[in-house]
């Protein structure tokens, strides 16, 4: 299974017309950016936004939580996805938020085949290569989405995990989030985080290409954040985005027990009744 695909190969099958290329780029609360507006100024060709910021359930009280399935299923036709599509998500964001994109797509199991574009946007435009502006309207596609069962945890399960520990959490946020030093960028939401986990920033994952690490150098940064690749792990974060960054560098290091909890700091840090830790793990 790839999880990403280079500057180099995306480059020579641009003109593919299975090819099917989003641009996921997302932004915290209060970023003074726009993903659509940096899309429409300038985007890989042929890209389509995918607008991941409002792919979400509307019913769910809990910032960017999935969509049910009918609705990923409108969303994804409307982006031109066929069952035979090769999706590639990129983006343009500090959060490096194609993972997020990535990951959901594989999910509702869209698509003959989903990667990440390594490096993203950044690096596309670092290399010379061509990006053109405007909005790209697909023709509507057939894909079905289908959430698979078993690849998300929810809040229950994380209370049931404090009790057993059978499954280690890893959390993506910043240090300063993770111990509680810093506040949360959405108003009224408690710092700190999930009692017995351990602490990853995503941006330490990433080159300064923007690429991924990979290798020995990618998995000592999960050994020494106090990780045991011999045990299952469930990613959170802040909103379930930067969650899926981690997710993807295990999975390209061959770990497969990997869940992402869906609800992270947002659902967990927003609710007086969870029990909340500070400080370092």
């Amino acid at each position: 299974m790839t999880i990403f695909v280079s500057t180099d190969w995306l480059a020579a099958h641009l003109s593919a017309p299975d090819l099917c290329i989003l641009d996921a780029s997302l932004f915290l609360p209060g970023t003074p950016r726009d993903p659509l507006a940096e899309y429409a100024a300038a985007h890989i060709p042929g890209a389509v936004f995918m607008d991941l910021a409002s792919l979400n359930d509307p019913d769910d009280a809990t910032p960017g939580m999935l969509p049910p399935d009918a609705l990923m299923t409108q969303r994804c036709q409307a982006l031109g996805i066929n069952p035979d599509s090769r999706i590639i998500v990129y983006d343009n964001s500090p959060l490096h938020s194609a993972a997020r994109g990535w990951w959901m797509m594989r999910l509702y199991g869209l698509g003959a085949s989903v990667a990440i574009l390594d490096g993203g946007l950044p690096k596309w435009v670092a290399e010379g290569r061509p990006t053109e502006a405007g909005i790209v309207t697909s023709t509507a596609g057939t894909a079905i989405a289908r959430r698979a069962a078993g690849q998300v945890r929810t809040k229950a399960d994380l209370i049931a995990n404090l009790a057993t520990g059978a499954e280690q959490v890893l959390d993506a946020r910043g240090t300063g989030r993770f111990t509680g030093a810093e506040a949360e960028p959405r108003l009224r939401m408690a710092s700190g985080h999930i009692p017995g986990s351990r602490n990853l920033p995503s941006p330490s994952l990433f080159n300064p290409d923007n690429s991924m690490k990979s290798g020995d150098e990618l998995r000592a940064l999960y050994a020494d954040s106090g990780i045991d690749f011999d045990r299952p792990i469930i990613t959170s974060c802040g909103s379930g985005v930067t969650a899926a960054i981690l997710l993807a560098g295990l999975e390209s290091l061959g770990k497969d027990d990997v869940t992402l909890y869906d609800g992270s700091w947002s659902e967990w840090g927003f609710d007086p009744a969870t029990p909340k830790a500070t400080g370092p793990a």
